[in-house]
């Protein structure tokens, strides 16, 4: 119990924050708008490291990658794997949310007339839209957390150049290596202040819109629990089938229980590595593959957190009045849904990087991000739980396409002898 009570400190304190900014909404909406300040300075500092985040995380994963026998066929096979599934969790959260929108009879029209207006783009065109989502026309506007998709992508392009240059590089690799762990380390000591941050600025929040929020906040966990029931349950087995057969689904369910209760104690899919490995390993999955696919899955493959990005971009879209209908808005929810659960969602403290990513992405103002954070800290658990015993299907999956579909069998004949 202690040890339950411990890994899910932060994320208790978070939610009594919550609790707390919701009560005080409520019952005294007038003191709470005196909160947004202390809220405000939180956001603010979180804000001032996203720029240095984003480049030492991405950077800093790029350059330290290990070749392994195989590794192209299965690096391959596992990218193509966990798109498949990131997509289908994608999907299933747009669908989810279309049939039940959480957020369905939240009026917020007196809220967003106290908030910046949404940036359209100027009327732009779709390809001027792209090119300024993912380039800016000089460095210096790198340094900014409105331009999150370009200073990924030249941390992506930063990355992979250290890593063509090789041993003359090292330096480098090394810089890049301790600015991500100071970087992780002054979240960790500002993420002492969310339980009041988020506090004060729910408590505005809920000031502003009025307590109807609070349920569509209930309502998005109602939700997103029962997705991940159906997830779980049923794309899961789907997954083992299509890797090895009813055989496949049997041994799957037979040795997934220690994974998922392992995730749900600790909400850490970096914690879940091991047990993933050994569930893997007695499942039959080859000690190249599962040593690949596993540690890969736990920093790039978050099906949870892509249902979880759906979620949010749900919420915004919603706060605005914007059909979640349309098919633009079914490409703009799915693809931003990808975007965040896949590429992100791997970056350490992506968390925040996230839902910054979202409000930029969309023009929203980014003083919506704890808005969507509250979302990120009540899903947490069953996010958790999507997101790493869906590793160890995958893994299956990868060694049916690199092993051939008699996998298991082979495996199983081999145990025999």
């Amino acid at each position: 119990m202690l040890t339950i009570i411990k890994n899910y400190a932060q994320t208790l304190l978070l939610l009594l924050g919550v609790i707390i900014g919701g009560f005080v909404g409520v019952f005294a909406p007038t003191q709470a708008l005196l909160l947004k300040p202390f809220g405000q300075i939180f956001l603010n500092l979180m804000f001032m490291l996203i720029v240095p985040l984003v480049f030492f995380s991405i950077s800093s994963a790029l350059t330290n990658k290990r070749g392994q026998n195989r590794v192209g066929k299965i690096l391959g096979s596992t990218l193509l794997v966990f798109i498949f599934t990131a997509l289908i969790a994608a999907l299933l959260g747009y669908f989810g949310s279309l049939l039940f929108n959480p957020m369905a009879n939240v009026d917020s029209t007196e809220f967003i007339k106290n908030l910046p207006p949404v940036d359209t783009g100027g009327g732009t065109s779709f390809v001027d839209s792209l090119i300024k989502a993912f380039t800016v026309s000089d460095f210096v506007d790198l340094f900014s957390k409105n331009n999150v998709l370009p200073l990924i992508m030249f941390s992506l392009l930063f990355g992979i150049a250290v890593n063509l240059v090789g041993e003359k590089a090292k330096p480098i690799v090394d810089l890049l290596s301790a600015g991500s762990e100071v970087m992780l380390k002054i979240v960790t000591l500002i993420m002492y202040l969310a339980p009041i941050g988020l506090g004060c600025f729910f408590a505005y929040t809920v000031a502003e819109i009025g307590p109807q929020i609070l349920n569509g906040y209930l309502n998005s966990f109602v939700l997103y629990t029962i997705l991940a029931i159906i997830y779980f349950v049923g794309f899961n087995s789907l997954y083992a089938f299509l890797s090895a057969g009813i055989t496949g689904v049997k041994i799957y369910w037979q040795n997934i229980t220690t994974p998922s209760l392992t995730a749900i104690a600790t909400s850490s899919s970096l914690a879940c590595i091991s047990v993933n490995l050994l569930a893997a390993k007695k499942i039959g999955v080859p000690d190249d593959i599962a040593e690949t696919v596993l540690p890969l899955g736990a920093n790039t493959h978050r099906d949870g957190s892509v249902i979880g990005g759906v979620f949010k971009i749900v919420f915004l879209f919603t706060l605005y009045s914007y059909s979640i209908g349309t098919f633009s808005s079914f490409l703009a929810i799915v693809g931003g849904g990808l975007l965040v659960g896949l590429l992100i969602g791997s970056i350490p403290g992506g968390g925040l990087t996230a839902e910054i990513t979202i409000c930029a992405l969309f023009g929203f103002p980014p003083e919506l991000v704890a808005a969507i954070v509250i979302i990120s800290t009540i899903i947490d658990i069953p996010a958790t739980l999507l997101n790493s015993t869906g590793n160890v299907v995958c893994a299956m999956m990868v060694t049916r396409l690199v092993e051939g579909k008699d996998w298991l069998k082979n495996s199983l004949a081999l145990e025999k002898r």
